[in-house]
This record gives C-alpha cells, structure tokens and sequence, in this order.
C-alpha cells in the first residue's frame, strides 16, 4: 500500500519540481529582459549607473521596474491554474506587455510630467522625480498583474 502512495507523491513531486524550474528559468529571462529595456531607455549604461556612479536614481527606476515585472511573473503564474504550457505562454506574453507598458509610462512621464529621465540619472543624489516614477513602476506592474488575474 505504500508503495502504491509513493509512485504517485513522487511523479506529483517531479512534475511540480520542474514546472517551478521552468517559470523561474521563464521569471529571470523577463527580468533580465526588462532591465535591458529599462537600460535602452534610461540615457547611459544603467549598469555603469548603478555599479560604478552608485547612482539613487538609477538604482530606483530599475529596481521598481523590476520589482513590478515580478508581480507580473507572480500573477500570470498564479493565474495559470497549474497549466503549465499555457501557463508559461501567458507569463512571457503578460511579462512582455508588462515591460512595454512600464517603458512606455516612463516616456510619458517624462513628456507630461516633464520629469526628465535624463536628469534624473545625472543627479548623484537621491530626487523627488524618481520616487515618482518609481512608485508608478511598482503601480503600473499592480495594475498589470491584477488584470492577468
């Protein structure tokens, strides 16, 4: 009777193993991803910004752009219903459009709000601008991964 218990457990286990191997390979792609497009549209190499300039602003637009790609990820996995097929197409496509539309609430921002990305990033300390725009990262991702839900 055991053993007829174990088989089960441990397919269960291995198929539920690999489906968390598979989104988190899938999770690290959208965030790498995202924060190469946050990089295309922040003036300078962002990584130059955050590691070697120790710049605050910088460090809190790709950070929050992150983050909300992570909610994103989180939400289309939870949304998935333990589909893993369709599950890890909805997450890349939900991922994909989340940093789309982060990008392009950045660009508008920085039009409408005349809160400039590039200054922003030229500031050694840490600005009001980028609070801003960090929040709506993280709201725009919300707003996102509550939809995918």
């Amino acid at each position: 009777m055991i053993n007829a218990l174990a088989a089960p457990l441990g397919e269960a286990l291995g198929r539920g193993a690999l489906a968390i191997l598979a989104y988190a390979i899938l999770g690290v792609l959208l965030l790498v991803a995202g924060f190469y497009v946050i990089d295309m549209a922040t003036p300078g190499r962002l990584s130059k910004l955050i590691r070697i300039d120790h710049n605050p602003n910088a460090t809190l637009l790709a950070s929050s752009g992150l983050a909300a790609v992570g909610l994103i990820v989180a939400a289309s996995i939870w949304s998935s219903g333990g589909v893993l097929q369709e599950g890890l197409l909805a997450t890349l496509v939900f991922g994909l459009v989340g940093i789309a539309v982060q990008t392009l609430g950045m660009l508008v921002f920085d039009r409408v709000a005349g809160i400039s990305v590039r200054e922003l990033v030229s500031e050694p300390s840490l600005q009001p601008g980028a609070v801003l725009l960090g929040v709506t990262h993280l709201m725009i991702g919300l707003i996102t991964a509550v939809a995918v839900i």
